[in-house]
């Protein structure tokens, strides 16, 4: 098992560091662009600047069991059809019985966006949106342990 970061926005990083560290997990960090900081766990993989250059890395290298990191939902649907088992910042897996939905409803949304009938982004980040990552990220990696 292994954790992929879809790295340049992700707001979780430090998190999924500390838990990879209690369960001595690897973590591949894909971005754009060097990102400051090492740390034993981790391997950096900086990809060519472009449209869904990271996303096709990390669609590539995830396996069956890894854990994917990202708010990316068609980069999410892609590694789900995989078999691995991607996650939001936010904590909320995405399984077969979202991941659909998920879909669906960030098509919407663009196309309000597109519109202008919505325009803002989704709600700033908060420190409980940090603690459910931690909690959701824990209970991903004790139930591909258990093999669900």
């Amino acid at each position: 098992m292994r954790i992929f970061i879809d790295g340049d926005a992700c707001p979780v990083k430090d998190e999924v560091l500390r838990v990879a560290e209690r369960h001595a997990l690897p973590v591949i960090l894909v971005s754009n662009s060097w990102l400051r900081g090492d740390h034993y766990l981790v391997e950096k993989v900086v990809v060519a600047e472009g449209p869904d250059v990271a996303d096709d890395l990390i669609a590539e290298r995830a396996d069956a069991g890894d854990i994917v990191v990202t708010a990316d939902v068609p980069l999410a649907a892609r590694c789900f059809a995989k078999g691995a088992r991607p996650i939001g910042p936010r904590g909320a897996p995405f399984d077969e019985n979202s991941i659909g939905m998920t879909v669906a409803v960030r098509d919407l949304m663009s196309a309000l966006r597109e519109t202008g009938v919505v325009t803002g982004g989704p709600p700033a980040f908060t420190r409980q949106d940090r603690s459910n990552f931690l909690d959701g990220l824990e209970r991903l990696i004790q139930a591909v342990k258990r093999g669900r």
